[in-house]
């Protein structure tokens, strides 16, 4: 399990590839974020901080953890919980180039508030007669109890109250595009959240962690060595996907080889009966 970053979402866009398929994507921008804390609510939690601003928007135990690391004052932080969190020192710096382009991520944000809405807005109902018999009452949600007994109307019935602004994960997203020098991220599909929202990004628990993908994170400083830990492991992949095909089409030369092996004792005959004429 991996350490995951924050983001903002910026808005909407869309891609085509080249096949003329249209990709409807989210923008979001993933500043760096850097380790401030290890292991200091349970052994294997790391604390994340990014978005910088200014000191006046912190508190004195924050601006004095931020001069102590010797970094600029971060808005947002948030911790992750990971396999093994001695690899992970405070004052290391985690890029957006810990995910990969391709990669499955889950996306948690909260989701844009409605205000108090109605039974057919909240949970989709049908509503009253639209014809005679139903007076100015077409949008309600009906009864809600029972007869006498009970008598009462259960907790968790569907009905009309506050909508949005919970907490809600988004899972299997894929990141379509990673912009470097810009800090963006494109991904495929819609995120929770208005614009301008933060959000988390994660490893998508329900697949599997691409080969390329850096481990524990790609800390900044050591872009050489994890570009190259990620060209061997696509050259390794790549080699083991092309070893069949190499071993078949040397199969289809010896056995297109035998035949003529075949043929040279006659055509040595053909040339002992020509030099006896």
């Amino acid at each position: 399990m991996r350490v995951g970053l924050l983001a903002k979402k910026i808005g909407m866009t869309r891609a085509f590839d080249e096949f003329g398929n249209h990709h409807p994507l989210t923008v979001v921008e993933c500043p760096e974020a850097v380790v401030t804390n290890v292991g200091q609510n349970t052994k294997n939690n790391v604390k994340l901080a990014s978005f910088e601003t200014k000191k006046k928007s912190l508190n004195k135990a924050q601006t004095a953890l931020y001069e102590k690391l010797k970094t600029p004052y971060r808005k947002h932080s948030i911790e992750f919980t990971v396999e093994d969190a001695s690899q992970f020192k405070a004052g290391q710096i985690v890029t957006l180039n810990h995910f990969v382009e391709g990669q499955l991520v889950d996306v948690r944000g909260r989701t844009s508030g409605k205000g108090f809405a109605g039974g057919m807005k909240r949970h989709g109902f049908g509503g009253l007669e639209a014809t005679h018999g139903v007076s100015i009452s077409h949008r309600s949600h009906g009864s809600t109890g029972q007869c006498q007994d009970p008598g009462r109307v259960f907790k968790g019935k569907k009905m009309a109250g506050h909508m949005g602004d919970t907490n809600v994960t988004v899972q299997n997203l894929e990141i379509y595009k990673i912009d470097s020098e810009n800090s963006l991220i494109y991904i495929r599909g819609a995120i929770p959240g208005k614009k301008g929202v933060v959000v988390r990004l994660t490893d998508a628990v329900k697949t599997a962690l691409p080969l390329d993908a850096p481990y524990p994170a790609f800390f900044k400083g050591d872009k050489a060595e994890k570009a190259a830990d990620a060209a061997e492991a696509k050259q390794e992949q790549e080699a083991a996907e092309q070893a069949p095909v190499e071993n078949k089409a040397e199969e289809a030369k010896v056995e297109t080889a035998e035949p003529a092996k075949e043929a040279a004792p006659a055509d040595n005959a053909a040339q002992d009966k020509n030099e006896e004429k």
